[in-house]
């Protein structure tokens, strides 16, 4: 028998399906909160950052720069270069989405993300012939919206009460190195890859002592270089060893 899609359960489906990267986000929306407040932001401001930013790794980095007072254009290019990706899912998409009008596109382009992405990107590719797919998309975003501005904003209450101090004392200010560091390790499926990550973390170390952490800008073009140049030399890519796809790091970005 021929499953009925229908609005309701494309959507009821689209959150379902996202409910297990929902719960991994939970912990980084919390630590995000927590520490927003105390790098000097204002509830008002962290909240913010969830509400019309909605980028995980955006925000952590753009509430330090911010913190430390770097010039708005810097926040902006930073911010940029780290979610540059997102033109490669809408690129992906596209061709899924091209019929949907305006005011679908807009909000679905705004709630994008690594986890969104990876949950509608299959159910897109599903050869059954729903006109609905895009309610699906729909359900797995608001989900996630929901989920990460709820748990930013516990976090920062809770964050209010907490020292700066008490963050590096209970390893939270450390979660997110480690966020990032799990984030890179998944992705490392080729020798180009690699390459790339080891060249820009060693320019990293050499250049972080660079004005307004410039050095972090320069050390991305430094791997991507890298990466461009090893993968022509190198043909097609190399796989360095078998993964198993998961989410990208457990937050919206």
């Amino acid at each position: 028998m021929t499953e009925l899609h229908t609005r309701r359960s494309e959507f009821i489906a689209g959150i379902r399906d996202t409910f297990p990267l929902v719960i991994g986000a939970i912990p980084f929306g919390l630590i995000f909160g927590a520490l927003a407040v105390n790098q000097g932001l204002s509830p008002a401001a962290a909240l913010g950052f969830s509400l019309f930013v909605f980028a995980g790794s955006s925000q952590f980095i753009g509430a330090g720069l911010v913190a430390q007072g770097v010039s708005m254009a810097l926040i902006i290019f930073t911010t940029f270069i780290v979610n540059v990706r997102h033109a490669l899912y809408g690129a992906t998409l596209a061709p899924y989405m091209k019929h949907l009008p305006q005011r679908w596109l807009l909000p679905l382009g705004f709630w994008l993300t690594d986890e969104t992405f990876a949950v509608v990107i299959t159910r897109y590719a599903k050869p059954d012939r729903s006109p609905f797919k895009h309610w699906y998309h729909l359900g797995s975003s608001v989900i996630m919206y929901l989920n990460w501005n709820l748990w930013t904003f516990i976090g920062l209450v809770a964050g209010q009460s907490i020292k700066p101090e008490d963050l590096t004392r209970l390893g939270l200010a450390f979660a997110m190195d480690v966020t990032f560091i799990g984030m890179i390790m998944g992705q490392l499926k080729s020798s180009p890859m690699v390459l790339a990550a080891i060249a820009a973390g060693l320019s990293a170390v050499v250049l972080y002592g660079m004005p307004n952490k410039l050095g972090l800008i320069v050390a991305v073009f430094i791997g991507i270089g890298v990466g461009l140049v090893s993968e022509r030399l190198m043909g097609k890519d190399e796989p360095v060893t078998p993964t198993v796809e998961s989410n990208i790091d457990g937050m919206p970005s």
